[in-house]
């Protein structure tokens, strides 16, 4: 089998390490691995075949200069690893295969309809009859107050966060329960809650009142769909608990058969498209259907194993050397019941 050359994007990401030395590991053919960040000292940087210091997604030069290490070191295929670049890169993707470059990247539209979460409820509540969480998008700060008390408030929590972010970025809980001293005194100061009272204080002075989008807050577990799809079939699912998360990124789960969700995670991708690899995230009540908190149209954490390796797959599938239908004979292959604990690691090196 022919060896290939793959650019991993944003390298220095929490699971870029694990992504880059599963790709190297690979026993039926050779991978060179090329990393790019624009931070020079990202971890990617250290297991990567070669290193290239790049600007960052939002400059205008960013495709150009991709384009330029994708010839300079003969790139086969793009792995975008940051959702703040997935966007640019489906929009150029057919310069790159003009150059004979592919990327492992969806469509334009589907991806904005992934990011926007107002958007990506809306389109599912017309599209389908899936479960969603109750919302609401308040166009002031007086109509939050007011939508807050429908959802619920002060008898149930409620949850907001931006239209579009990334991570736990805006992302807050309301919880009538919890004061401004204990949230002091007993809460680390990485905390997800806030009281009304600051949020009132925050915005009643502002002239532009943020696009949030305003929730209620269900209780249950964490779970998330990791999908490899294409053309609105999702072809392989892999279902996971987070049941530890530090700074929004997932630190301890397993691999779950839950039935439910992978059926939705087809229903979802049948109305919002995403190809190649995506990650969908859900609460699990303890009663109930899951209910979807966002889609992450881009490589994620993954629970590897060495005979299944989903972003290695997505390069076949974009190759031609694997079919949708070989794909999906990989389903019976996922380890029910497989564990994995994220740490912390340093390397050394003289510049």
């Amino acid at each position: 089998m022919k060896d290939i050359n793959v650019l991993v994007t944003a390298c220095g990401c929490p699971g870029a390490s694990t992504l880059i030395k599963s790709l190297k590991n690979i026993k039926e053919r050779k991978i060179r691995v090329v990393g790019t960040d624009m931070d020079r000292e990202a971890i990617g940087r250290f297991f990567s075949d070669s290193f290239h210091q790049v600007p960052p997604a939002t400059d205008e030069n960013y495709i150009p200069f991709i384009q330029n290490v994708c010839n300079k070191e003969n790139i086969d295929v793009i792995l975008p690893e940051s959702s703040t670049q997935v966007l640019k890169y489906a929009f150029a993707k057919e310069e790159f295969e003009e150059m004979g470059v592919k990327v492992i990247v969806a469509n334009p539209e589907p991806i904005k309809m992934s990011d926007n979460k107002y958007l990506m409820y809306e389109t599912l509540k017309k599209q389908t009859s899936l479960p969603l969480p109750k919302y609401t998008w308040p166009r002031s700060l007086d109509e939050f107050i007011t939508s807050a008390e429908k959802l619920g408030y002060p008898e149930s929590p409620i949850c907001f966060k931006p239209h579009v972010a990334k991570g736990s970025r805006g992302f807050r809980i309301i919880d009538a329960k919890i004061n401004r001293k204990s949230l002091l005194l007993d809460y680390k100061p990485n905390s997800r809650y806030l009281t009304l009272d600051d949020f009132i204080s925050i915005f009643e002075n502002e002239p532009n009142f943020p696009d949030l989008l305003l929730m209620e807050y269900i209780n249950g577990n964490e779970i998330t769909s990791d999908c490899l799809a294409l053309n609105g079939q999702a072809l392989l699912t892999s279902i996971k608990s987070v049941e530890q998360a530090r700074w929004g990124v997932i630190v301890r789960g397993e691999l779950l058969n839950h039935s439910k969700a992978i059926q939705q995670t087809q229903e979802i991708i049948k109305c919002i498209p995403v190809d190649y690899n995506s990650n969908i995230q859900f609460i699990d009540p303890p009663e109930g259907d899951p209910l979807l908190i966002e889609i992450n149209p881009r490589v994620s954490t993954f629970i590897y194993q060495s005979d299944l390796i989903q972003p290695y797959l997505s390069i076949k599938l974009a190759l031609g050397e694997e079919t949708p239908m070989s794909i999906k004979s990989y389903q019976n292959k996922i380890a029910i019941g497989r564990r994995m604990i994220r740490y912390m690691d340093q390397v050394f090196y003289n510049p």
